[in-house]
C-alpha cells in the first residue's frame, strides 16, 4: 500500500498546467487502479489530449459517495519559486510543490485509499472521479457530469475536495466571465469629434458596472465573504497612439454571485444599458460602430442545506459540524446541479494555492487520510 506522501510525489511529478495534457497522469492513475482491479471509465475532451477519469469500488447498483479532485494546475510561470514546482520537496513538515494543496493532496489521499476499498466489504458504492481543465472554468467535468447524469442510480455524496483545511464547507458564489469588445471608429485626434473613441465609451460601460456592483451589495447572506454579489473589471485593452482616436476597445469583466443570485443578470442589465444608451450615440457618428458581449466562463454556486443527509454525512466524516463557505469556486455547483448532493472538504489551505512555492503540511495530509478512513467505516457492511 502506497502512501500518500508517496502517491502525492508521483502526482506532483506530472506537469498537468491547464495548458497541458493530463494524459500521463491519468494513464499512471488507470494503472495504479487496475493493480487493485479497479476498472475505470475515461471520458476525453474532443481531440483526445484530456481526459476525465470515473472509478467504482462496491455495490454499483446502490448511491454511494463520490471522491471528486481536478487533476490540472496553475502555471508557475514568472512565479519565483525556490523549490523545483514538478518536484515534491518536503521541508518543515510542509510538501512542496505545484498542486500539493490545490488538489493533487486530496487525490494522493483517495488513492491511497483504495487498497482498502477493495478489502473492505461496504455498503454503498465509493466513486472516483479526475477532471481536467477545472482551473480555466470547471470546462473539463461536464462532460463526465453529463455521463452521470444518464444513469438510474445517482450517488448521495459528492466530496469536492478542494483546500478547506478539512473544514466542511457547503457554499460557494457561482461565476460568470465576460468580455466586451466596443468597435469605434478612428480618426486624428485633432478631429476628435469625428471619430467614435471606443475607449471613452468603454469606460462608460465600465462604469456601469460599477453601479451595479453598488446595487449589488443591498441583498446579502452573511455565510458568505463578502456577503453580496461582486461585479469587478479584471483586463481592459484598446488604443494604438495618443494622436489617434481609438477604434476599439476590449475589457474582460466578472460576476461573483450568490447562490441565490443569477450572475447572467448583470450581463443581460449591462447589454441593455449598452443597446439602449450607448450604441445609438455610437452609431449617430459612424453607423460601423458596434459593441458586442462573448461569454467566456461560468458556473454556478453551491449551497448544501445543513438539515441535508449530504452535511450530516460530511459532519461525521471530518468530526465537525462547524460549517463554512469559501470565497472561490469549485466544481460542487454542476455536481449539484445534475441531482448529486455535494459538500467541499479537503486537505491544505488555499492561501497557499496558486502562488509560488505553493504546500500542503503532512499533518493536513495525515488528517484527510484519517477522515476518509472515518468515512470508510461508517459505510462498512
Amino acid at each position: 500500500m502506497s502512501s500518500s506522501r508517496e502517491l502525492l510525489q508521483r502526482l506532483v511529478g506530472f506537469d498537468t498546467t491547464s495548458r497541458e495534457s493530463n494524459l500521463q497522469l491519468i494513464e499512471y492513475v488507470r494503472e495504479y487502479l487496475a493493480r487493485f482491479g479497479v476498472a475505470i471509465e475515461l471520458v476525453y475532451n474532443e481531440d483526445r489530449s484530456k481526459a476525465n477519469l470515473f472509478a467504482s469500488v462496491g455495490p454499483v447498483e446502490l448511491p454511494g459517495i463520490v471522491l471528486s479532485g481536478h487533476t490540472d494546475v496553475v502555471p508557475v510561470d514568472g512565479q519565483p519559486w525556490t523549490v523545483p514546482p514538478f518536484e515534491l520537496t518536503e521541508r518543515d513538515g510542509k510538501l512542496f510543490g505545484r498542486g500539493t494543496a490545490d488538489m493533487k493532496g486530496y487525490i494522493a489521499c483517495v488513492l491511497a485509499l483504495v487498497p482498502a476499498l477493495v478489502e473492505a466489504p461496504m455498503r454503498v458504492p465509493v466513486h472516483i472521479a479526475l477532471s481536467y481543465d477545472e482551473e480555466v472554468g470547471c470546462l473539463g467535468v461536464r462532460s463526465l457530469l453529463k455521463v452521470l447524469e444518464e444513469r438510474p442510480v445517482k450517488p448521495m455524496l459528492c466530496i469536492i475536495g478542494e483546500p478547506t483545511e478539512l473544514k466542511p464547507v457547503l457554499g460557494h458564489k457561482g461565476k460568470l466571465a465576460m468580455r466586451c469588445d466596443v468597435h469605434g471608429e478612428a480618426c486624428h485626434s485633432a478631429y476628435a469629434p469625428s471619430g467614435v473613441n471606443a475607449i471613452e465609451h468603454a469606460a462608460e460601460l465600465i462604469g456601469e458596472l460599477g453601479r451595479i456592483g453598488q446595487r449589488l451589495r443591498q441583498k446579502q447572506d452573511t455565510r458568505f465573504d463578502p456577503p453580496f454579489s461582486t461585479v469587478q473589471t479584471g483586463v481592459i485593452s484598446g488604443g494604438k497612439a495618443l494622436n489617434i482616436v481609438p477604434a476599439n476597445c476590449r475589457f474582460d469583466f466578472e460576476v461573483r454571485a450568490l447562490p441565490s443570485q443569477n450572475p447572467s443578470e448583470v450581463a443581460a442589465e449591462l447589454k441593455a444599458y449598452a443597446e439602449q444608451k450607448v450604441l445609438p450615440r455610437m452609431q449617430a457618428v459612424s453607423a460601423q460602430s458596434a459593441i458586442r458581449f462573448t461569454a467566456l466562463s461560468a458556473y454556478p454556486g453551491l449551497v448544501t442545506d445543513e438539515r441535508s443527509q449530504a452535511a450530516e454525512l460530511i459532519a461525521a466524516f471530518s468530526g465537525s459540524r462547524e460549517f463554512g463557505t469559501v470565497a472561490f469556486g469549485t466544481e460542487g455547483g454542476l455536481f449539484d446541479a445534475v441531482g448529486i448532493p455535494t459538500v467541499v472538504c479537503g486537505p491544505g489551505s488555499m492561501d497557499q494555492g496558486h502562488k509560488p512555492d505553493e504546500f500542503v503540511s503532512v499533518e493536513q495530509l495525515l488528517g484527510c487520510d484519517a477522515m476518509l478512513l472515518r468515512m470508510l467505516e461508517a459505510i462498512r457492511a
